[in-house]
């Protein structure tokens, strides 16, 4: 059994990894910005001509690049870049990698779907490919996982706030995603916030430096009130961005009911016990 943990920012997605992988010690965790059989937050994907560009561009810490690059198990000709782990001062670096991430439309939408959909249906059907020469790769092959944020997050925050998509056009996304996971064993833990302002609140605190500036929620403010989906419609600042996760919220739970319903537990964000972990897989 494979696991998906799922939730808004600041839900405790990490903490519930991680009593999973206590709970799971046999499975492999695979947290937001490693290298992900299906999921792609936080890396650039490029094909082999733009990896070689890039090793050349940045030669002086090509080692570190290629210690955090990947064959794509989905497919051949691309390499999975996991620049966000790189820590470099080389000027632009990071900002220059960003734009060959597949979210928040940087590619079209056929594209973008093609992608997402072949790496669902392609995950753990290579095991035995000869060029999963990674050691990584081949532990992620055979091995069951637990995926943080890797099913509904970026994905649906790309549909909504970049491509300003229906909630139906999403709910029928997700049912092609079911169709293709058809043959996977996984199970999805939805933690649910039942106070998202709040909830909000504590994850501005936790994500500030030592000196109580908040590092996490100016880039997010930014992220949100410059998106298309805020420009078409006005919004702007706190209040916008805490209906838009309300909505959010209850578009997830929707997908968990219609599309997943045999599939999904929805436990209450850090209000659990492991009983909630286990009672409904076996």
């Amino acid at each position: 059994m494979n696991f998906f943990v799922e939730g808004l920012q600041g839900s405790g997605k990490s903490t519930l990894l991680q009593r999973l992988s206590e709970l799971y010690p046999d499975h492999m965790a695979i947290r937001e910005g490693d290298y992900s059989p299906i999921e792609l937050a936080w890396c650039a994907y490029v094909d082999e001509d733009k990896y070689d560009e890039i090793l050349e561009t940045y030669s002086d810490i090509r080692e570190e690049i290629e210690k955090k690059s990947f064959v794509d198990i989905s497919d051949k000709a691309k390499r999975v870049i996991c620049y966000t782990q790189i820590i470099t001062d080389v000027p632009g670096f990071h900002k220059n990698l960003e734009q060959y991430e597949i979210y928040n439309n940087r590619i079209p939408y056929d594209e973008f779907k093609d992608i997402v959909l072949k790496r669902y249906r392609g995950w753990h059907n290579n095991t035995a490919d000869d060029h999963l020469k990674d050691d990584y790769l081949k532990e992620a092959q055979k091995k069951e996982l637990i995926f943080e944020c890797s099913l509904f997050q970026n994905i649906i925050e790309d549909m909504i706030l970049f491509r300003c998509a229906s909630d139906e056009e999403i709910i029928g996304f997700y049912k092609e995603v079911r169709e293709v996971l058809q043959d996977k064993d996984y199970h999805i833990f939805y933690l649910k916030a039942d106070d998202v302002r709040r909830n909000l609140a504590v994850i501005r605190k936790e994500r500030s430096d030592d000196q109580g500036n908040e590092l996490w929620f100016p880039l997010m403010m930014g992220y949100f009130n410059e998106c298309p989906y805020s420009k078409e419609r006005g919004l702007s600042g706190e209040e916008d961005l805490i209906k838009h996760f309300i909505h959010r919220q209850e578009l997830e739970l929707r997908i968990c009911r219609e599309v997943f319903p045999d599939k999904c537990t929805v436990i209450t964000s850090k209000n659990y016990s492991d009983d909630n972990l286990i009672i409904e897989l076996y």
